[in-house]
């Protein structure tokens, strides 16, 4: 079976460079996955959860939003951000989400409401991302 290469590059470094079977990513027309000799595709990504695999090895990556393209044979992200659950720390994330509730509703300016908005996405992300983790490791 042929392989893809997955690139993930960040405004600061190279996220992952690796060699796998498929990847699942989050574009803003719903979730996609790319396979080996998937057509030529460029398309927009949103913050989320990309879900990449090579033969039973599975992993899972948070990323920021950003741009896919592929040509079948090379997968490229280019976010604004990538990082894995090991970066995660738990408690933090559900007091942040927490604080950024409850800063919604006394946010008085759309800028403000923009800041907890994008903080809030970060939170439930970074959620959404130790829980497929979890549930990947009680298999």
């Amino acid at each position: 079976m042929s392989k893809l290469k997955l690139i993930i590059i960040t405004p600061k470094k190279i996220a992952l460079e690796k060699e796998i079977d498929g990847v699942t990513l989050p574009s803003t027309e719903g979730d996609m996955t790319v396979l080996p000799r998937h057509i030529n595709l460029f398309a927009l990504l949103e913050e989320g959860v990309v879900h990449y695999w090579n033969g039973d090895d599975s992993d899972f990556l948070a990323i920021g939003g950003g741009y896919v393209e592929t040509d079948g044979e090379t997968v490229r992200l280019l976010v604004s951000r990538a990082y894995g659950q090991e970066s995660i720390d738990e408690e933090q994330t559900k007091h942040a989400f927490a604080d950024a509730k409850k800063q919604m509703k006394s946010a008085k300016t759309d800028d403000a409401r923009k800041e907890v908005s994008s903080l809030l996405r970060r939170s439930v992300v970074d959620s959404k991302l130790l829980k497929k983790k979890r549930g990947q490791q009680s298999v």
